[in-house]
């Protein structure tokens, strides 16, 4: 970045080029995974109450029931696939932002022991309850 003695107007380079910084960073958060198939990794927050984990996972326009939630060793590995719905495959696409095809992430979970998983959805996000066992 540079210092306000460069130019007069070195506040909006410095936020414009911060701006490209941060699209970039964007698109190569969604990048395909070099593994055995191509996928994307979606966003993920982990919450902990006294009774469960609560693991709330970015998938809109994908249905709670298309999406599978498996406990592995000590993280939560979450797969599915994100298609474009048919009634946009013959639409002008200006714009896709949101990543489509396989998507697998692998969240890895607090020390302890949980006895069930519970998936649903709100407001676009997946929701996995993990009850904490005794």
């Amino acid at each position: 970045m540079r210092h306000r003695d460069d130019s007069p107007d070195w506040m909006w380079s410095n936020a414009l080029a911060a701006l490209d910084r941060m699209e970039h960073l964007h698109r190569e958060l969604f990048q395909p995974r070099q593994s055995r198939a191509a996928c994307w990794e979606p966003p993920a927050d982990v919450l902990e109450t006294a009774r469960e984990l609560l693991i709330y996972v970015a998938l809109p326009g994908v249905k709670a029931q298309d999406v599978r939630a498996v406990i592995e060793a000590d993280a939560l590995v979450v797969s599915g696939q994100r298609v474009l719905p048919q009634a946009l495959r013959t639409a002008v696409i200006h714009r896709l932002e949101l990543p489509q095809g396989r998507f697998e992430r692998r969240i890895p979970l607090p020390p302890g022991r949980y006895s069930a998983v519970d998936v649903g959805s709100d407001q676009g996000c997946l929701v996995i309850r993990l009850e904490k066992a005794s």
